[in-house]
């Protein structure tokens, strides 16, 4: 590791080159009436022109923001237009959440990408031309004759070293920002880059040593820049990394680079790129063991997508075989297709505790029995997933002509939903089934007369949900075969229908952000949640209920139909972080990682906590800077959160194994 430019970057020092951009696009291009196609460009024009090339010392990957913030291109008012023209916008309206076709770019160079774009992409590319031969003027003048000859090459022609590869995707990742994409992926790293690694390797150009170092510089770089793109948090930016995983003729992939990536993030602590594995039962426990070891570092990766289960999905779902083997996780961790899919796989998200809420207070008291009121759920479950994809049938992006350079083909269209709070869920249909229906001791009435006044005047009701009914997580049957139940008709009341791209809908097991607004949306349900608690994150537990251990959760969350709901959405488990100081910790979590997946899980995110710490972080967040958790599909430094996102994550399962 570059120690003097991990302080560098760690300390944030390079924040000082910034300058804040004080033109007005949006009002200067409104008021010409300009096109969108020449507003993104003109702007991508000008901020390029306004970056000012800075080599840290001893940095090999260069490129860095030199402007703050990225104005807009549309007013206020024009969006409130736009949004009404069209009825839907997605999120901010830009390209996001894509994976490109890195390789292709990397491999011919932009020379030959020029001849074939139009005459917008020609003006970015020049403009990309232009910083990059900045960037070579001042690496000559500083003496860095390595940097200046890779840039002599790259990005005008075809990468031929690691080095050059590397420098190349910093290049095409850092406009893609500069733009106004967002959420940019990174795709199958280790497929993709592996080729000039070897090549190095093989011809001496490197060693293995020098190539870790440079690896770990590039990793670098994601961080350089990322608190510019907050999401929903800061830390909220996308830059995804798959390692591993099976190609089209079933040979698993997992190559040295692979192990590198594994490495590079455990050493530099950083909270990007966002590490995520695919494994398979053919995966070798050594593969578990590496992953368990940057478990252990706390970071929350990797995330582990289960081939034997999201291949066969994404095939079901329409996917061509090669296609759904060559799978990626978009920001957090819904499947797409690198190279060919255009897809909007976080479009929006069905609330199952309030559909149950709702049912619970219009149909239970005419039901006879409690398959009669399962009957209504299932309706109403189906009918509310069916009219959410009336709401969102057609969703545009304003243009990108960088993300045109990645995706040529647009070849799949799908739109994706999350579902939330399945456990929440399930656990109050289970909490009906054996309360209202088979013991009789709560009466329909009683229980929304309780559900009303958050409890308050009937606690012994709340001790009957919360604690004396079956939970999910528990491998008790009844509640894990209702959530089956829920996400079947959750899938069938999406299936059939299309959207304006001619794609399906897909049903997912995610929660996002949606774990604490939707659950604000909701008072107090009949799984003994009271009003204010946020649902478990993901695919996961409530947070109140007793739990045995991880297995019997893991039991619990392989039952369902999780290929017929393979939108994403992990499994999410948080284990002490004492655990680890057993020596046979790691073996243990690999193992258990490994039954997971050879139950069928499709899913599965691990963070490492220790609450002590985290509390203290909150009283002297200058003591924990470097202090990170994972907090739904990406990790983010503690001390950078909101304080519900905070307590949430405080108040998670701690499991041990």
């Amino acid at each position: 590791m570059n120690q003097s430019l991990y302080n560098f970057i760690l300390q944030k020092k390079h924040h000082s080159f910034r300058a804040e951009v004080t033109t007005d696009f949006a009002a200067a291009f409104a008021a010409a009436g300009t096109p969108y196609a020449e507003r993104i460009t003109a702007r991508f024009e000008m901020l390029m022109a306004a970056q000012e090339p800075h080599i840290l010392e001893g940095e090999q990957i260069v490129f860095l923001r030199t402007t703050g913030k990225t104005p807009d291109v549309l007013t206020e008012e024009e969006w409130s237009t736009y949004r009404a023209e069209h009825g839907y916008v997605h999120e901010l309206g830009y390209t996001s959440n894509l994976c490109g076709d890195y390789a292709r770019l990397v491999a011919t160079g932009l020379d030959t990408v020029r001849e074939q774009v139009n005459e917008y992409g020609k003006r970015e590319i020049d403009a990309i031309f232009d910083l990059c031969e900045r960037y070579r003027h001042t690496a000559l003048q500083q003496g860095r004759d390595d940097i200046a000859t890779v840039l002599a090459r790259v990005p005008h022609q075809g990468a031929t070293t690691f080095r050059e590869a590397l420098q190349f995707f910093r290049i095409l990742h850092f406009s893609l920002w500069l733009e106004g994409c967002y959420h940019n992926t990174v795709g199958r790293f280790d497929q993709y880059m592996y080729p000039y690694l070897a090549g190095d390797l093989a011809a001496g150009r490197l060693t293995e040593q020098e190539a870790q170092e440079l690896l770990e510089d590039f990793f670098l770089s994601f961080n350089k820049d990322s608190d510019l793109y907050p999401g929903v948090q800061q830390g909220d930016n996308g830059q995804s990394m798959v390692l591993g995983g099976c190609d089209a003729a079933g040979k698993d992939c997992f190559n040295a680079l692979s192990a590198m990536c594994l490495r590079a993030s455990k050493s530099l602590l950083m909270i990007d790129p966002k590490i995520n594995l695919r494994v398979s039962k053919n995966t070798p426990i050594e593969v578990y063991r590496l992953g368990s070891e940057l478990t252990k570092a706390g970071l929350g990766f990797p995330q582990y997508s289960n081939d034997d289960v999201v291949i066969p999905a994404l095939e079901a779902y329409g996917y061509s075989h090669e296609d759904a083997c060559d799978y990626v996780v978009a920001a957090c961790w819904e499947f797409i297709i690198p190279k060919y899919g255009y897809e909007i796989v976080n479009i929006g998200a069905l609330n199952f505790p309030s559909v149950v809420d709702q049912t619970v207070r219009e149909k239970l008291h005419t039901c006879a029995d409690f398959d009669a009121f399962m009957g209504e759920i299932d309706a109403a479950v189906k009918a509310t997933a069916t009219e959410m994809t009336a709401l969102k049938s057609a969703a545009p992006f304003l243009p990108s002509p960088l993300m045109d350079m990645l995706i040529t083909d647009r070849r799949y269209r799908n739109f994706g939903f999350h579902g939330t709070g399945i456990a929440s869920a399930a656990d109050a249909l289970a909490a009906i089934g054996t309360h209202v229906f088979e013991k009789k001791d709560i009466a329909p009435a009683r229980l929304i007369a309780g559900l009303d006044d958050d409890f308050a005047s009937d606690p012994e009701l709340l001790r009957l949900l919360r604690y004396e009914s079956p939970k999910m997580g528990c491998d008790h049957d009844l509640p894990d075969l209702l959530a089956t139940r829920l996400l079947d008709d959750f899938a069938d009341g999406l299936a059939g229908h299309k959207n304006a791209y001619g794609g399906i809908y897909r049903a997912g097991t995610g929660t996002a952000m949606y774990y604490l607004w939707h659950a604000a949306e909701v008072g107090a349900t009949a799984d003994g949640r009271r009003r204010g608690e946020p649902f478990g994150t993901n695919f996961s537990p409530n947070l109140f209920a007793k739990i045995d251990g991880p297995t019997s959760v893991i039991r619990s969350f392989t039952k369902q139909h999780v290929a017929r709901a393979c939108n994403g959405g992990p499994l999410t488990l948080e284990f002490a972080a004492s655990m680890f100081q057993a020596p046979d910790s790691i073996d243990k979590l690999a193992e258990l990682v490994r039954f997971f997946v050879m139950k069928g899980g499709h899913q599965m995110q691990l963070n490492a906590v220790n609450a002590d710490k985290m509390k203290a972080a909150q009283q002297h967040p200058e003591q924990y800077a470097q202090l990170v958790v994972r907090i739904w599909g990406w990790s983010a430094y503690f001390v950078e959160l909101d304080k519900e996102y905070q307590d949430h994550v405080i108040a998670r399962q701690e499991y041990t194994v």
